[in-house]
């Protein structure tokens, strides 16, 4: 489809910088592999008092710098971590810092949903441009309209190229994509068009932070085959209560596409004990060795965001990557 996705490499020209902190040191070699270069070496450490502590140990003087940094947990060290590297990189004479989130953390926090609280996905988009990054590149976000947070140009991707081919070679039949809430209809349409498969919605209320209940299913489940379309998964709650909603409706296999894997505690004992069949996600935040089980299945989104980098060096578009899959920029 496009050169790295293909499996070709790009050669990077000199002027291209990539580095990162400690969210994911893995995805970031992967990045750098497939752009034909080595991340530079950058010291991101603890003073003993738990300051963070930051030193890019090479010369980035008018170089266009990449830091590739989820704000995963632990959410606020990572955060931190990126801030203080793109004030590094900028106080280095950068030309341009991008500032790589393949996890945002703090989207879901994108509305005053209740009285006095705060809508911290804008201010974590103003401590990144006040900090100086200079462009964003995100993937997945929780609610699109974060981009327009920014004061700085965004470019937000989307891995249903990358999990959508996953899931073809499964070759399922009778199947029909499902969406846990009637916030992810755009995005289970889109799963829909390319997998070319019915649709379904889980309309769910919301207990607290940690619980869901189904109410209805919108749509015929019955004697199919399911895909749960979803961002990110956190103690699962969600999934799990629509996957045994589902086979209560009469459903067969059902498998669970989401992009971000948080799986705070007790995600992983409640994927192992539901009627999920397989769990499928990205690598935009790394599985700790424990919470690897048979039922999680990683695919890697190096590809999607090293081709993205590449085009932005190279001032080229990057809605392409998506635009065939049904998403618009």
């Amino acid at each position: 489809m496009f050169g790295i996705l293909d499996g070709g490499r790009h050669h990077a020209d000199k002027t291209l910088v990539i580095c990162g902190g400690n969210s994911n040191p893995e995805l970031l070699r992967e990045i750098a592999a497939l752009l034909n270069m080595e991340p530079i070496h950058v010291v991101c450490g603890r003073f003993p008092e738990g300051e963070i502590q930051v030193q890019i140990c090479e010369n980035i003087r008018g170089k266009d710098v990449f830091i590739v940094q989820s704000t995963s947990p632990p959410v606020n060290d990572n955060l931190m971590e990126l801030l203080i590297l793109i004030d590094a990189a900028k106080r280095a004479s950068a030309d341009r810092v991008t500032a790589v989130l393949p996890f945002f953390g703090y989207a879901r926090q994108d509305r005053k949903d209740k009285p006095r609280v705060p809508i911290t996905a804008k201010l974590v988009a103003n401590l990144l441009s006040t900090s100086g990054a200079d462009r964003i590149l995100t993937m997945d976000l929780h609610a699109g309209q974060i981009q327009g947070f920014f004061d700085i140009p965004v470019d937000h991707l989307y891995s249903i190229s990358i999990i959508a081919d996953y899931l073809m070679k499964k070759k399922l039949t009778n199947l029909a994509v499902v969406s846990p809430d009637l916030g992810g209809i755009r995005m289970v349409r889109a799963y829909s068009k390319v997998l070319n498969s019915s649709l379904a919605i889980v309309d769910k209320r919301r207990e607290n932070s940690s619980q869901t209940q189904v109410m209805n299913i919108i749509g015929d489940v019955d004697g199919k085959n399911m895909v749960i379309v979803d961002d990110l998964i956190s103690t699962g709650s969600s999934l799990v209560e629509a996957a045994k909603a589902l086979k209560k409706s009469g459903a067969l296999d059902i498998y669970a596409s989401v992009v971000h894997p948080i799986l705070a505690d007790p995600a992983v004992e409640r994927i192992l004990n539901s009627d999920i069949k397989e769990l499928i996600v990205t690598n935009s935040i790394p599985i700790l060795p424990e919470k690897k089980i048979s039922k999680i299945t990683q695919l890697s989104v190096a590809p999607l965001l090293a081709e993205a980098i590449f085009r932005i060096h190279r001032n080229e578009s990057v809605s392409s990557l998506f635009s065939k899959v049904g998403i618009e920029a």
